[in-house]
């Protein structure tokens, strides 16, 4: 898909609109119903015009396209939209324009789909009034199904999200602890409700009452944090490991992996805390280590034996020297990539492998508040 916003419109006005901002957005395709497109110009972007009715044309534009800019009635478009829905998760984003551009409604996926960032970015650029309903962004605090996004933070799971939701915008306690991880979270201009509690650690935490609780970290709970928190929490992953690693020619990606869930889940680390791996140069053409960062979608970063070698390592190794020009590749790579100063794992062999896993290093002490 080269392109992410479709943009429909079927009435003359509507289209002239359609045009207009098909010139101003990036990324945007303008879809024009035949019968009144023909005696206009194109301002900008791509035009497509399209016979029969808008009901026709709008499944493939919601498989093709994030976001859906509809220029046309709120009721029509929630008939037309209606019988193509599947998730929220999942189904696009879907903004609904008057012909006369006064308003940009945000009518589907505002939080993940972003519907609601586009509805701003697009009432801008028309000088219109953006109307956007959901509590958080109405009542200016955070949208729990968001948290974190712009860092890459993953939820173990999306089944508590909707209870959680509920607790933060409905005014109800909620318990927040942050143990690793970005502390920019909060939305700009947003503030933190009274009722969310900032706790500086799980023992505190556990000792608050609270309806919900939202839990960031990149450590594995145990059983007795997990019966504590039940299906109240929502426990959010940041990215905030640093996986260095090296291995002889030709190791398999099963094995690298097998060394790689094996190590964590001894440390009791998530897997959807790894931000990235880091290696030799010599390395950057090994298809075991290539097929495991492809697998999980992780960054593979380099460094050259120069770049490595300005790490002091408490057993540097002649062999790896000699096959390398670095007296250590798993530990220094791990250390650059990551910032930080120490290892939470130092060299560990397995077969044809050696880990070394450090936490990034942010600006700022960890800890629960948004500073």
């Amino acid at each position: 898909m080269a392109n992410r916003y479709a943009a429909v419109a079927i009435t003359k006005n509507g289209i002239r609109l359609a045009l207009k901002l098909g010139g101003l957005l990036p990324d945007t395709e303008v879809y024009c119903s035949a019968k009144y497109s023909g005696e206009l110009q194109q301002i900008g972007g791509t035009r497509h015009v399209f016979e029969g009715p808008v009901k026709e044309l709008l499944p493939e534009l919601f498989r093709r396209y994030e976001g859906i800019i509809l220029f046309f009635s709120l009721g029509a478009a929630v008939r037309l939209t209606a019988p193509l829905l599947r998730d929220k998760r999942t189904d696009p984003a879907v903004i609904v324009i008057d012909e006369q551009g006064e308003h940009v409604i945000s009518m589907l996926s505002g939080h993940l789909g972003g519907a609601n960032r586009l509805t701003r970015e697009i009432a801008e650029l028309l000088d219109s009034h953006p109307v956007i309903t959901t509590a958080s962004d109405v009542q200016g605090t955070f949208a729990v199904d968001l948290l974190g996004r712009e860092f890459g933070w993953r939820a173990d799971s999306f089944a508590p999200m909707k209870t959680v939701s509920a607790a933060v915008v409905n005014g109800e306690a909620v318990a927040f602890l942050q143990e690793r991880g970005e502390r920019g979270w909060l939305p700009p201009g947003a503030e933190l409700p009274e009722h969310v509690r900032l706790c500086g650690s799980m023992a505190e935490l556990q000792e608050t009452p609270f309806s919900a609780a939202i839990v960031v970290t990149d450590r594995l709970l145990t059983e007795r944090e997990t019966a504590a928190l039940g299906e109240r929490a929502v426990v959010y992953r940041p990215r905030s490991l640093v996986l260095g690693m090296g291995c002889n020619r030709g190791t398999s990606m099963e094995e690298l992996e097998a060394v790689v869930l094996e190590t964590l889940a001894e440390l009791r680390l998530s897997l959807l805390s790894v931000r990235n791996l880091a290696t030799a140069a010599i390395k950057g053409d090994e298809a075991g280590l290539l097929a495991l960062c492809g697998k999980y979608g992780w960054e593979l970063v380099l460094y050259s034996p120069e770049q490595l070698n300005t790490v002091a390592l408490e057993q540097p190794s002649a062999t790896v020297f000699k096959a390398t020009g670095a007296y250590g590749v798993c530990e220094p790579a791990a250390l650059l990539s990551s910032g930080a100063k120490e290892l939470v794992l130092k060299k560990k062999k397995s077969g044809n492998a050696t880990i070394a896993i450090a936490k990034v290093h942010y600006d700022g002490a960890e800890g629960a508040t948004n500073e």
